[in-house]
């Protein structure tokens, strides 16, 4: 990854988790997707070998993580904060947002650090804990068993952010101006194979715009199909010598 700088400002905030095996499997889910931030809300003591134990090679996660006394205090820095749950209520949110319109949010949003806040493993976050959140995010699970483990839904928003970030600094498709230019160079290379018969020429032409288009290339796919189109042009001057 190119620019990291997004990842960098997550944070996974979790509120008085019970388990250390999940403190540490959340460590290792945070790794694998290129976060290192990590706070814990309340003074619980949790058990260091289980810890480190499930943070296979992320122990200094835990190591470096942050511990304060109340989500209000973990929040304080926050320009975005996030909270989880998949409980409705007539004082909870008045929507929830699934993990991939967050990770559009989190992209959208300028400096500072996005919190994403994960509750308790049996009752998740109070009512007042939620309010003190910005939005809510809710990732859709089987109606038979709709309840995530903890590290799991650390893992699952940690992907789709990671991703986003993956897409954003890799791949970006050409614009108009682009795709004409590419439309140009097919054009001619047609043109120059006498490919064209009668009036066909505007309609081939527009075929490949459109295709090109709907393609979505980005720049070295754009410079492959042009490479590809000026060779057979070149095989037609060779072949005519």
């Amino acid at each position: 990854m190119s620019d990291s700088s997004i990842m960098d400002r997550i944070e996974i905030v979790l509120v008085e988790p019970k388990e250390s095996g999940n403190i540490g499997s959340t460590c290792r889910a945070m790794k694998t997707m290129g976060l290192s931030r990590l706070t814990i809300v309340g003074d619980a003591v949790y058990d260091e070998r289980i810890i480190r134990t499930f943070a296979v090679h992320s122990q200094e996660i835990w190591q470096r993580h942050r511990r304060v006394e109340s989500l209000e205090n973990a929040l304080q820095d926050s320009v975005l904060a996030a909270g989880t749950s998949r409980r409705r209520g007539k004082k909870r949110k008045y929507f929830f947002v699934s993990p991939e319109q967050l990770a559009s949010r989190v992209h959208s949003i300028g400096e500072g650090t996005v919190s994403v806040v994960f509750g308790r493993e049996a009752t998740g976050l109070t009512d007042e804990e939620l309010s003190l959140c910005h939005l809510c995010v809710e990732i859709n699970s089987s109606p038979e068993q709709g309840s995530l483990n903890l590290a799991q839904a650390v893992q699952v928003i940690s992907y789709v952010l990671f991703n986003a970030e993956r897409e954003e600094t890799r791949f970006r498709p050409i614009d108009e101006n682009r795709i004409r230019q590419v439309t140009d160079i097919i054009d001619e290379s047609l043109k120059s194979i006498d490919y064209y018969k009668g009036t066909e020429r505007p309609l081939v032409r527009s075929y490949f715009h459109d295709i090109i288009g709907r393609a979505s290339l980005d720049e070295k796919e754009a410079q492959r199909m042009e490479k590809i189109f000026r060779k057979i042009a070149k095989l037609k001057i060779h072949k005519g010598r």
